[in-house]
């Protein structure tokens, strides 16, 4: 299959024409990667197999594009999938887009001579990257699924690149020691970044998503063992991480008795109804003024509704016709929607949000503090 022309073009879409990852990327055939893919239906429901061999100029559309594949929802990989099958569970792995991969690696500031983990092997494209830029024997990926650390070693060894790969859950424990950390996967605050912190070697570097966040923490290993740097002016949303073949069973029931119930306040609220989880600061900031907070968004014609829900039993629904103003219905001890709109309040007072630009520094013990002037606010509890 002749797909050099294809990767060419990728690489110079993602990265820039003196730019040190340009090679790789021109180099490795992401195709052979990801054979197979789940692609949602047409109703935006079920997930529908879609296997490159059956049709090659898909595969190379796909493969060639700047946009993550979707290679497993659920427990269900793609390469173990029947034509038939049309799971209807979360995605939790991926092959990500290349322009993201990229920005990761800008942002873990990678050079000769130094070791690299990667936290989140998912397809091996971040892998194949670093491996083809600072060689195999410097890179390590590192994935909870034994299947997808197997076969994304046995594809880069296909293409000459051996780096190593381990399967274990890296909230819970890492052997051995790196100068840069990059997690493509959003890290839960708290006891979950203890084993990566303790994997940073003193004078290294991490860069990594914070779990329900798209906010992207870079910091630099001090000797006393703290990581001190900043959120960037940027940002990027990865799957949370997990400990086992699926994630944690979702707040269903709470979720169905939102869409119904009377809840004991009602309300108008004050702005449109949003998709909080495509409002990325709004959604980052959520998650630092009340972690754990789930969401759900769903369109029927010009009505918009959207859907929060916490484990300590808090719901909230907000409906609207287009971007009239929403009837508000909330219970449990909580007021959910009221922290989204105080939350929109001050975005909008003072023209943006503290997060994105500010101080970090996180301590052993995983806690992430921010800081942005008067402000501050921390994720995780130790």
């Amino acid at each position: 299959m002749e797909w050099e022309q294809h990767a060419e073009r990728l690489a110079y879409q993602v990265t820039d024409p003196d730019s040190r990852w340009l090679g790789p990327v021109a180099a490795v055939p992401r195709h052979e990667l990801v054979p197979r893919w789940w692609e949602r239906d047409r109703s935006g429901g079920c997930w529908t197999l879609r296997v490159g061999e059956d049709d090659p100029d898909a595969w190379l559309s796909a493969a060639y594009a700047d946009r993550s594949l979707i290679t497993r929802v659920g427990a269900l990989h793609a390469d173990h999938a029947q034509p038939d099958d049309h799971p209807e569970g979360r995605p939790t792995s991926s092959a990500t887009l290349p322009s993201l991969v990229v920005s990761m690696l800008r942002h873990g500031r990678l050079g000769d001579g130094l070791d690299l983990l990667d936290l989140g092997t998912g397809a091996g494209g971040l892998t194949a990257y670093a491996a083809a830029r600072l060689g195999s024997e410097r890179v390590t990926s590192v994935d909870v699924d034994p299947y997808l650390t197997g076969a994304a070693a046995e594809r880069l060894a296909r293409l000459g690149l051996r780096p190593r790969f381990l399967a274990l859950d890296a909230t819970a424990e890492i052997p051995g020691t790196y100068d840069r950390i990059i997690a493509t996967v959003g890290m839960p605050a708290g006891p979950g970044l203890r084993p990566v912190l303790g994997a940073l070697r003193e004078g290294g570097r991490l860069a990594a998503t914070l779990a329900r966040t798209t906010m992207i923490l870079t910091g630099w290993k001090q000797a006393g063992g703290d990581v001190v740097g900043r959120i960037e002016r940027d940002w990027a949303g990865f799957m949370l991480t997990r400990s086992g073949d699926d994630y944690p069973p979702e707040l269903a029931e709470l979720f169905a008795h939102a869409r119904e119930a009377d809840g004991e306040k009602t309300s108008t609220g004050r702005y449109p109804v949003v998709n909080v989880d495509e409002a990325w600061e709004v959604r980052s900031m959520l998650e630092v003024t009340t972690p754990g907070v789930e969401t759900r968004y769903e369109t029927s014609g010009r009505t918009r509704t959207a859907y929060l829900a916490h484990a300590d039993g808090s719901w909230a629904r907000a409906s609207a016709e287009w971007t009239g103003p929403p009837e508000v219905r909330q219970g449990g001890p909580l007021r959910l929607w009221d922290t989204v709109e105080r939350i929109r309040t001050w975005m909008l007072a003072e023209g943006g949000l503290p997060l994105y630009g500010a101080d970090a520094r996180v301590t052993p013990d995983g806690v992430v503090h921010l800081s942005r002037g008067r402000w501050q606010g921390t994720l995780g509890a130790p």
